[in-house]
């Protein structure tokens, strides 16, 4: 139900035994992890406090967009949507040389993010991240972008432990209105001028991509086209177990499809929010959804209000989503 990341993914950094890391708790003078540790024990700092460290490094964060504008579409962004931009204002404004901060679901190569000749930034989404939060690689990848040297790409590394995330970096009044592109024309300011290589690396990109449109009606419902079926696939802010049990109060009732030849399929769980996904027929396409979507969330908000004990018919509904229900993290 979740597609494939049309790009290649760069290879997840490591850190050697010679690597430097500070302690877990920032006091600790930088050593290697196979010095002794500074607190005196004797041991081996990778075995002392070092485990500290690495445990604040990897540990995993099940809501890394948390907090920010547009959760919802920063996950679809992150999981489901080949091509798309966003424009990110930033808490502190942008910095002298700087025109503009982009997010964008893949760059070139998979960089991380990349300078551009005229000073301004994007910022890649869609790449692996050393750490398990997301939102705090993404950070570091932004604050090196921006004082970066105008037209060089920014590499992959392990943020530091202690280092901001993007709730700290951008301005949390700020809009996040994704705009999905057919194709990654967004990468070169002027496509129709571009080398031959690029050219070509723009086909190859493009013709991996599965064809996506944004829902106008509604938030963060995203339709794409496949070629055995279309899907619409919706991102939802609600908890998971009252959303489920809303989703099994409307599919024992009939009201779950949205429309004839649609229907509920199930669910999957991305950056600690639900999808639910749809299958449609190959005619069905985005415009032709609006409408029963928008119907459907006023279902599905009456659904969310009601708090009554699931029937027999509603357990076995919401059992049968819940089996098949897949993770992405």
């Amino acid at each position: 139900m979740a597609k494939k990341r049309p790009q290649t993914k760069a290879k997840r950094p490591q850190l050697t035994d010679g690597a430097r890391a500070a302690g877990a708790d920032g006091n600790f003078p930088v050593v290697g992890a196979r010095e002794p540790c500074p607190c005196g024990s004797g041991r081996r700092y990778k075995a002392c406090h070092g485990r500290a460290a690495a445990h604040a490094v990897t540990e995993l964060v099940h809501r890394p967009f948390e907090g920010l504008p547009g959760e919802c579409d920063w996950v679809a962004l992150r999981e489901l949507v080949p091509a798309a931009t966003v424009e990110l204002p930033l808490k502190d404004g942008l910095p002298d040389g700087v025109p503009s901060v982009t997010l964008a679901t893949v760059l070139p190569m998979a960089w991380p993010a990349l300078r551009r000749d005229d000073g301004s930034v994007l910022l890649g989404l869609q790449n692996d991240t050393s750490s398990g939060d997301i939102s705090r690689d993404l950070a570091d990848t932004l604050q090196r972008a921006l004082i970066a040297d105008p037209g060089t790409p920014v590499q992959a590394r392990r943020a530091p432990a202690d280092g901001p995330r993007l709730q700290d970096l951008l301005d949390p009044e700020g809009a996040f209105d994704p705009v999905v592109h057919s194709g990654f024309e967004f990468w070169v300011p002027d496509p129709e001028n571009a080398t031959p290589d690029v050219t070509a690396s723009l086909e190859r990109a493009n013709s991996a991509a599965i064809p996506t449109v944004k829902l106008s009606g509604v938030d963060s419902a995203y339709w794409c086209e496949t070629p055995e079926k279309n899907h619409l696939r919706w991102v939802m802010p609600h908890p998971e177990e009252q959303l489920l049990d809303a989703l099994a109060r409307l599919h024992a009732a009939g009201h779950s499809s949205l429309g004839e030849g649609t229907r509920l399929v199930g669910s999957f769980r991305a950056h600690g929010l639900i999808v639910p996904v749809w299958d449609l027929p190959s005619g069905v396409g985005a415009e032709d959804v609006e409408k029963p979507a928008a119907e459907f969330a006023e279902r599905l908000a009456t659904a969310l209000a009601t708090d009554t004990p699931l029937t027999a018919d509603e357990r076995r509904a919401r059992g049968g989503l819940t089996n098949r229900q897949v993770t992405l993290s």
